[in-house]
């Protein structure tokens, strides 16, 4: 069966699957809407939670940038993973302990201050938004090769899909529909790499493929690829760092507490029945997580060497242009790939120096969905590649918006606007707000703006610096006030998107010795997307600077925090 018409029935049956579930999991209450009726078991929202975790980024960027950066890109895996580590020890438990439905509904309650919620609103909101460009981004991208449809085309389908069941079942169908987009994503990325690996170095297990030597051969895989890239004069793929030591520690740091403090995930945990069930599901997520996450870095440079290999199929004999393969032609005509024949060879020289380089573009994120096509693997593993990117890009775009909607619905309009609103009307307001966010989303989609152009490390970023301290300060520190978190979320919010747009930097160092050859505008070398752990360091010191010289919180809040803390059972005379 050729690939476009075997591509349409997988991409359709598994929408068709989507759109099932909602239906059958319909909202009948706000609860049901913003937590699936608090009734989700800790394994189905572990399965959930991974879905709505693992976004495009994850399934179809991570490995591209390691693919591209290496040793370096291990940043993404150490600060993804590890942020759920901090996730479920530190915050998922309390959260739930404390039952309500929304991040600002209980930063609201616990600094006691309608402003200290509508600051974490508007920090939510922008967190979300900058994060759901790159899902609807990467729904159009993926719609535009695989259906063989224009960009806009593709765009409009996901919104609509996003729209049903996201309008219609809420929570609930997220939760359910985001199970089989987990066992949908999962298979697409791990079948490929296992007959991938199996290609290579006869080893059916991808991350023990890494390792292994090639076929037929006593050369590691590892091995070729170092003496690879570094022949065409790129740095070592193994041990070279993102930058800088301090720049990767940043980066990872960055990453780990945006992890934490992202909304779309906490909310997750408030689907489950009791306390421990929080803990475990985090637990469960981490495990599905993992599956992916130790098979990106065998993607990633198995992808890579099978690039450098088509292209330079023996030493210095490069690949003619107009032999050219098949997948090559095919990803041409997106843009994502371009060759210029600076030497008028008719070949294809790959290398590092920019002025002899003729593959003049190669977009990180086409490695995975291009490698089953590089590796010649059967038409059904690339169209189940490409219904994985999307099951990925969906789901994760779902809980944005569901995040976006409850901030508005329920922490703008009942909690300060109209408190006395009645549920059917909360519910209705829900809806309305759910299709407000895919229709935003959708302009963006359309109209990217610069900065949020090929990644979302700045969401991360910007929840590191706003939203994580303010919580962690909330549930471990009594003395905190509402003045000091008001005051440490816009300071930490405001100081990194400062240093994400400004342009003449921010100078807190007299030489520019100490940059070494980093851009003058970037503070100890530290790039903006990395800068979320110095904006959660500058929150934490203005929130608890700030609480020291304002009077101490009453004293019905501080027991509020101490029976967040204290497990169920417990003697609260544990505190003396």
């Amino acid at each position: 069966m050729e690939l476009q018409t075997l591509t349409y029935l997988v991409v359709g049956a598994s929408f068709a699957l989507y759109i099932g579930i909602a239906i059958w999991s319909r909202a009948g209450s706000t609860k049901d809407f913003y937590v699936a009726g608090g009734g989700v078991h800790p394994i189905a929202n572990g399965m959930a939670t991974a879905a709505d975790w693992m976004s495009a980024a994850s399934f179809i960027s991570m490995a591209g940038m390691i693919a591209f950066m290496g040793y370096g890109g291990s940043v993404f895996l150490m600060g993804w993973t590890g942020g759920f580590v901090i996730l479920a020890m530190f915050l998922a438990p309390y959260l739930r302990k404390y039952g309500k439905f929304t991040v600002p509904e209980f930063i609201g309650d616990r600094f006691y201050s309608r402003t200290a919620r509508a600051v974490a609103v508007v920090c939510l909101i922008i967190c979300s938004v900058t994060y759901v460009i790159g899902q609807m981004k990467g729904i159009g991208v993926a719609f535009s090769r695989f259906l063989e449809v224009d960009y806009g085309t593709g765009l409009l389908v996901g919104m609509c899909i996003v729209f049903f069941y996201a309008v219609l079942g809420g929570m609930k169908g997220i939760t359910y529909t985001q199970i089989a987009q987990y066992c949908v994503l999962i298979m697409a990325y791990t079948i490929p790499a296992i007959f991938i690996s199996l290609n290579l170095t006869g080893n059916p297990f991808p991350q023990l493929g890494l390792g292994s030597t090639l076929t037929g051969t006593d050369t590691y895989l590892l091995d070729k690829l170092d003496q690879m890239v570094m022949e065409l004069g790129f740095n070592e793929y193994t041990t070279e760092y993102r930058l800088s030591g301090l720049n990767m520690f940043a980066y990872t740091a960055s990453l780990m507490i945006g992890t934490a403090g992202l909304p779309h995930v906490i909310i997750r945990f408030f689907t489950v029945p009791k306390v421990r069930d929080a803990r475990s599901s985090a637990g469960w997520a981490l495990l599905f997580i993992a599956i992916l996450y130790t098979t990106a870095p065998a993607v990633a440079g198995m992808a890579r060497l099978n690039l450098m290999q088509t292209i330079e199929p023996t030493p210095g004999e490069y690949l003619v242009y107009d032999e050219r393969p098949d997948w090559f032609r095919n990803w041409e005509t997106t843009g994502l790939l371009a060759f210029e024949d600076k030497n008028q060879d008719g070949r294809i020289q790959y290398s590092a120096n920019p002025t002899v380089n003729e593959m003049v573009t190669v977009d990180n994120d086409i490695m995975v969905l291009a490698n089953p096509e590089i590796a010649q693997l059967p038409n059904w593993v690339i169209a189940l590649v490409a219904a994985g990117g999307l099951a990925a890009a969906l789901s994760t775009a779902a809980g944005l918006l569901l995040a976006i909607a409850s901030a508005i619905s329920h922490d703008l309009l009942k909690g300060m606007i109209a408190p006395g609103i009645s549920e059917r009307a909360e519910l209705r307001a829900s809806r309305v707000a759910m299709a407000a966010a895919i229709a935003g989303a959708g302009y963006l989609g359309f109209n990217p703006p610069g900065f949020a152009a090929g990644t979302v490390a700045l969401a991360f970023g910007l929840a590191a610096s706003s939203i994580f301290p303010a919580l962690m300060l909330g549930i471990f520190s009594k003395r905190t006030t509402k003045e000091g978190a008001i005051a440490g979320m816009v300071a930490g919010i405001g100081v990194t998107l400062f240093y994400v747009f400004q342009h003449k930097g921010i100078m807190f160092v007299a030489s520019t010795a100490f940059l070494g050859d980093m851009p003058a505008n970037w503070f100890l070398g530290i790039e903006p997307n990395a800068f979320g752990a110095v904006g959660a360091i500058v929150n934490f010191a203005v929130a608890m600077l700030v609480s020291r010289v304002t009077s101490a919180p009453p004293e019905s809040v501080q027991e509020l925090v101490e029976h967040i803390r204290v497990p169920v059972g417990a003697s609260a005379a544990h505190d003396h």
